[in-house]
């Protein structure tokens, strides 16, 4: 008899109080996540892979709303370097987004009513106290590999030093111990831009079904520069005019439309990204990168972090990533080294910024593939 709690699109609801890292607490934890593969018996080929700021559980599944293959297909199936045929992974939507797990756009069972911005502010930490409950509820007490880009990479890095004992190897690729002054600015822009949309209505926005699509649309084009870069947009786009609607050549309109092709990128870029994301999880989320900052949560010292682990780590970055670039990466390493970590760091050639890791990359997948199969039968 097949396991309910196994396969696409399932939902937990998971018994709280679910304590946060800001004083409150949650009093029931709802989580939309899939899985794939098959639980071995002895329940120790489990892998956890953790998605980036706008991500999704829908890992290696065409998505609901766009139609789309899933965000990281390409790394994670039968024969892929996530190996179905032979890890049980799980893809769980993170804690405050909106795609089954409880965020703002949620309902607050005390009430009724949807939370908005009553939700209570959260981190990653809390995202992964959350995730922790729902291996408990799938019958998992110990992760073979826990993998993550970005945003996805700094939960593998709480995991390690959250829940040591439970974590046998962590994959963090393209992410970073803290966010940089120059991080939290882009974030902030990008909070600023939802809040000031007429239509935020401080939150709460949901019975008018009217959100504030432009701010969230303009919050999206500014984090999009960040995970491109400069070579990567220059090659793609260049100072290229777009064609005109009349099927005429490029040529300025000496106006404010998109003469521009990279601006048309941008433009569609954010307005096909509030079809499918709430507002109001993208100012819990960014704000829960903002705060993220794992010395600072074990005495000011990184090391600290993983001080007598027995979790083995392998930290990937890309050159030309220049939001969370290698001199962060070389930070996670000294401090692994400092605390006596089992830790492998390489940092891949990629024309394509901080989205290097979600694209085509066989380096990445000979690195991803060889390190979860190092050391196993």
């Amino acid at each position: 008899m097949s396991d309910e709690r196994f396969g696409l699109r399932r939902r937990a609801l998971l018994a709280g109080p679910l304590p946060l890292d800001g004083g409150a607490s949650l009093p029931a934890v709802e989580i939309g996540y899939e899985t794939y593969g098959t639980l071995s018996p002895a329940a120790d080929n489990a892998v956890l892979v953790c998605h980036a700021l706008t991500g999704d559980q829908y890992l290696a599944s065409d998505h609901p709303v766009t139609g789309k293959p899933g965000w990281w297909t390409r790394m994670v199936g039968p024969g892929k370097p996530i190996d179905t045929d032979r890890w049980f992974v799980i893809c769980s939507n993170v804690l405050g987004s909106c795609m089954g797990s409880s965020g703002p756009a949620s309902v607050d069972p005390t009430t009724g009513e949807q939370w908005g911005m009553a939700f209570p502010v959260i981190t990653i930490r809390d995202m992964v106290r959350a995730q922790a409950l729902l291996l408990d509820h799938l019958g998992i007490g110990r992760l073979a590999a826990v993998v993550g880009g970005s945003m996805g990479g700094m939960q593998a890095l709480s995991w390690a030093a959250t829940f040591p004992e439970r974590v046998e190897a962590a994959v963090v690729i393209a992410a970073t111990a803290r966010h940089s002054a120059q991080n939290i600015a882009f974030h902030e822009v990008g909070r600023q831009a939802i809040m000031a949309d007429p239509k935020w209505r401080n939150g709460a926005y949901y019975e008018s079904g009217d959100p504030p699509a432009a701010g969230l649309a303009v919050a999206r084009m500014a984090a999009h520069i960040t995970y491109l870069s400069e070579a990567g947009l220059t090659a793609k786009f260049g100072r290229r005019l777009q064609a005109r609607p009349d099927g005429q050549a490029g040529a300025k309109t000496f106006g404010f439309d998109a003469d521009f092709q990279v601006e048309s990128y941008l433009r569609h870029q954010g307005l096909a990204f509030t079809d499918r994301f709430d507002a109001n999880s993208y100012l819990y989320i960014t704000r829960a990168l903002d705060y993220f900052d794992l010395a600072e949560e074990h005495g000011g010292m990184l090391a600290n972090a993983f001080r007598d682990t027995a979790t083995r780590f392998c930290i990937v970055s890309f050159d030309t990533d220049w939001l969370y670039p290698t001199a962060e990466s070389r930070v996670m390493v000294q401090a692994l080294n400092a605390a006596g970590a089992r830790a492998s760091f390489v940092e891949l050639s990629s024309p394509f910024g901080h989205d290097a890791f979600l694209l085509e990359s066989p380096e990445l997948d000979r690195v991803v593939r060889g390190f979860l199969t190092w050391g196993r039968a």
